[in-house]
């Protein structure tokens, strides 16, 4: 069989799909749900979505294969994005292009075929989506205006993924990489995004006196909420000169400004701590999620009575202040932690945990509920250990 090579540069597609970085990933739901679709509509046994790597077609999605992978080689898929148009091919059987080809006469021994074409961000065709059946089919104009129709949307299914993990990868460079050095302290953090991008964020960077600490939650996941967190932390970031309040109630205008008419606000524990001496000033605005575990095993609730930030109030916020002695473990954590601990004994449950895993550790535990199934929600912790050594004249 010869195969046309109009317009087509396989180069630029194997680059493309290097660069959508899609190929041997997991199956996505939204992308099984349009093979669903197309069984259902055309009634047909096999549906995929292909795509072409070197040597070999890989199925991000498939009914009816049964398997994720096939040569290349004398593919229709291969064909179909070669010819850049929507292909039916309603008997190959009984056409001498494809008569003989090996997937015909062998397994899945195929009759009918229709496919269009894939294309990447720029223009570069990548894979298809295409219908098959052990027997003869026809399809009318209607029919083939509905496969390219689903192809569009599998195609925007691939590119949206695709700018997801572009993103979820620009926020994961905006948290600190490393903890600060704080001798006589141990310092730890874990965010983990419902979705593919958080609302949560975390921060920490030194001033004057010491270390300031930030946990911030927006109302809601994804993108939206994503891009705000980021836009709170930059404003915090640029603002170490002034003092803790000050710094809070500046970000609060600037953020009341952009996001005012979006009916959105945010939660947030602002604090700064002197190592030197364990003094942990704070500012909670609508947070009340940052508790001290004493050495002693008690708890003392770092209340608040702060309102959000964003709500478009004129709200008097105030500096509370708490104290870090030697064996105590300052934590704050995003309102997601409550979905996947004990609920009836929330403290208690993280009370042993840190006991038994150390700081670390029950953080490794957090993220690895956040994974699981029962999490719904972004789940953010950030924990403070005052190392038993530390003195109140200076850090050991």
């Amino acid at each position: 069989m010869t195969i046309s090579t109009t317009d087509f540069d396989d180069a630029a597609r194997q680059r493309a799909i290097e660069e959508l970085g899609i190929l041997d990933t997991p199956r996505d739901e939204r992308i099984d749900r349009v093979t669903r679709i197309a069984q259902e509509m055309f009634g047909v046994p096999m549906v995929s979505v292909t795509l072409l790597d070197r040597d070999r077609q890989w199925r991000k999605s498939e009914i009816g294969l049964g398997g994720r992978e096939a040569p290349r080689e004398d593919a229709f898929c291969d064909f179909t994005v070669r010819e850049g148009r929507t292909v039916v091919i309603p008997d190959a059987t009984a056409d001498e292009r494809w008569a003989d080809n090996p997937f015909v006469e062998g397994d899945p021994h195929l009759r009918f075929y229709a496919g269009h074409p894939l294309q990447a961000g720029g223009g570069e065709r990548i894979g298809t989506l295409c219908l098959l059946d052990t027997r003869p089919r026809v399809l009318d104009e209607r029919e083939e205006e509905l496969l390219r129709e689903l192809a569009g949307w599998v195609q925007s299914e691939i590119l949206r993924q695709n700018e997801l993990d572009d993103a979820a990868a620009v926020q994961s460079t905006l948290r600190p990489r490393n903890a600060p050095e704080l001798p006589g302290y141990d310092v730890a953090a874990v965010s983990v995004a419902a979705g593919h991008m958080s609302g949560d964020f975390y921060d920490w960077y030194p001033v004057a006196s010491g270390v300031r600490f930030t946990l911030a939650d927006v109302m809601g996941k994804g993108p939206g909420a994503a891009l705000l967190a980021a836009g709170l932390r930059s404003s915090l970031r640029t603002l170490p000169e002034r003092d803790l309040l000050d710094a809070l109630q500046e970000a609060d205008r600037l953020l009341d400004a952009d996001v005012a008419d979006l009916g959105t606000f945010v939660t947030a524990f602002h604090a700064e701590l002197e190592p030197a001496s364990g003094s942990l000033s704070f500012v909670d605005a609508g947070h009340s999620l940052g508790y001290i575990l004493r050495a002693d095993d008690t708890w003392e609730h770092l209340a608040s009575t702060g309102m959000p930030l964003g709500m478009g109030l004129a709200e008097v916020r105030s500096v509370a202040h708490a104290h870090l002695g030697p064996g105590d473990i300052f934590m704050v954590c995003s309102d997601g932690l409550l979905d996947v601990i004990d609920p009836h004994d929330p403290l208690g449950n993280v009370r042993r945990v840190l006991r038994e895993n150390g700081l670390r550790g029950a953080l490794d535990e957090a993220e690895r509920l956040a994974r699981g199934a029962t999490a719904a929600d972004d789940i953010t912790v950030m924990v403070v250990r005052r190392n038993e050594a530390a003195t109140e004249e200076g850090t050991a």
